[in-house]
């Protein structure tokens, strides 16, 4: 793995992503980004580190929503080593009211809007709209030169305008939130399953695979299936569930040889570089 800047290669690491935290770092040219801070920031250092980077050397933290399972350490890591903050302004402002952020400067706040990209470093982000019950919740893509990666969860479904900013890209963490038996079955209170259900909430492991199957290409390197739900689904489950949707859809694609892992929970996930 390349630890010094300036390389031009493009690293995806899942830090944790589950219901109960999510974090995702990305490299790229030699630019360092956290797409939300879900966990603790002594996790967010621990497995930063456990990278070979150091946290201060973070050039951005860019958040998707205001809901405490991504924003948890946001203010912490922002305070501790002056990292800015990139969310759109309704994401700020619901992240500022629930006191997550702190007593911190409020110049390092960025607001930011869906399908308008900026520029951080050599990178271009764009962010873009998705369906969840938040203020203002985006996506992003981020691409240098050749190289395009994207982090895509919280979304209750998908559509051609989500599919195409998902195409043509080298990585991608896609939710796989849940499976719709397990959920009826589980002890999760009538209007809790409705909202993960809802156009609003989350997909479900068949709807991730019809999304995976949608964006597939042959240049699609790495496949992250994310945001899996600890007491509704399971990870060969999620990941079974998504390589037959695949393989029985009339796409004529196949899952046999397709990179894909599920992001841990609690633990680091593999890197992947290219």
């Amino acid at each position: 793995m390349m630890n010094m800047r300036g390389g031009c290669s493009l690293q995806v690491s899942i830090l944790a992503s589950g219901s109960k935290g999510n974090s995702v770092y990305v490299e790229l040219d030699g630019v360092r980004l956290l797409v939300d801070a879900g966990i603790s920031a002594a996790r967010i250092t621990k497995g930063l580190r456990a990278r070979g980077v150091e946290p201060q050397s973070l050039d951005a933290v860019l958040v998707t929503h205001e809901h405490i399972d991504h924003i948890r350490a946001v203010g912490t890591i922002s305070r501790r080593y002056g990292i800015p903050i990139y969310g759109t302004l309704a994401t700020l402002r619901e992240t500022l009211l629930s006191k997550s952020l702190g007593d911190f400067d409020r110049g390092l706040l960025h607001p930011i809007l869906p399908d308008q990209s900026i520029r951080i470093a050599s990178l271009e982000i764009l962010p873009f709209s998705i369906d969840h019950d938040a203020a203002d919740p985006v996506a992003y893509r981020v691409r240098s030169g050749e190289k395009c990666a994207a982090v895509t969860t919280d979304l209750g479904h998908f559509d051609d305008y989500i599919c195409g900013h998902l195409r043509d890209l080298d990585a991608v963490l896609i939710e796989a939130n849940h499976d719709p038996r397990m959920l009826a079955d589980g002890p999760y209170p009538l209007p809790l399953k409705r909202r993960i259900l809802s156009d609003k909430g989350h997909l479900s492991n068949e709807i991730s695979g019809k999304l995976i199957d949608t964006i597939l290409h042959p240049g699609l390197k790495h496949i992250f299936l994310g945001h899996l739900s600890e007491e509704n689904n399971l990870p060969e489950l999620a990941l079974r569930t998504v390589r037959e949707v695949i393989d029985r859809s009339e796409s004529g694609n196949r899952s046999e040889g397709l990179s894909i892992s599920v992001a841990k929970r609690h633990v680091v996930s593999e890197i992947i570089e290219f």
